[in-house]
């Protein structure tokens, strides 16, 4: 219940025994009155509450900012672990094809390395590797997110097709990374903008690699992208 302390109050007080401060303490409240009797005679207000609020708010400080920080590590290991989960499906994919067009796996497997060395840096365990815009190919898809749609389609037309397996196969790998992308919005939202849109650069590159090679496999084209 808050308590209001007056101006007559502090007079009684003072006349009984003067003094040079006043403590208000938490739940009490000065009237106008009292503030200018207070004023007049120069005595010095110490509010407990205010000084026990921010006493409580420096000491959560440091634990609100550990807690932020353990938020981003934990996104970090997550975006990570679903990395090397997409390498895994590169890899799968690569040996399922291996017999049928060995020009094609090998392609696949290096844009698997692509993503290896993308979780790495964000490990810490590497760099991200620097993005020419030499390419008009793929300067249109640097510095922003891709959409599926902005791809070739992929629909149940391609199930007849005599190397339908294999499409699909690159279209799910393509698709998993298209999701990936906004893992990272989320994961460096609060984080360096140049060093998230290098990651997210690098991983639209692998998306727009992969497009060049449904491409080729539904046109009946020998893939030639070998990096």
């Amino acid at each position: 219940m808050m308590k209001f302390i007056t101006e007559e109050y502090l007079r009684d007080i003072y006349r009984k025994q003067p003094f040079d401060t006043y403590t208000l303490q938490q739940g009490q409240r000065l009237t106008p009155g009292a503030v200018q009797y207070l004023s007049d005679k120069k005595i010095e207000l110490i509010d407990d509450a205010s000084k026990a609020n921010k006493k409580v708010s420096k000491n959560d400080q440091p634990e609100v900012i550990e807690q932020k920080g353990n938020d981003n590590l934990n996104l970090k290991k997550k975006l990570c672990c679903k990395l090397r989960s997409v390498e895994a499906k590169f890899l799968v994919t690569s040996s399922e094809i291996l017999e049928e067009d060995i020009i094609l796996a090998q392609n696949i497997t290096n844009l698997g390395r692509k993503i290896s060395k993308i979780r790495n840096a964000i490990d810490g365990k590497g760099t991200i590797e620097t993005i020419e815009k030499s390419d008009r190919n793929n300067e249109n898809l640097l510095t922003s997110i891709v959409e599926i749609e902005e791809y070739f389609e992929i629909t149940e037309f391609h199930m007849q097709l005599k190397n339908s397996s294999t499409i699909l196969k690159m279209h799910t790998l393509r698709c998993n990374l298209v999701e990936l992308q906004f893992e990272i919005l989320e994961t460096y939202e609060n984080e360096e903008e140049s060093l998230k849109i290098s990651i997210t650069n690098s991983v639209n590159l692998v998306i727009n690699s992969l497009s060049q090679l449904i491409e080729s496999a539904v046109g009946g084209k020998e893939c030639q992208i070998r990096n």
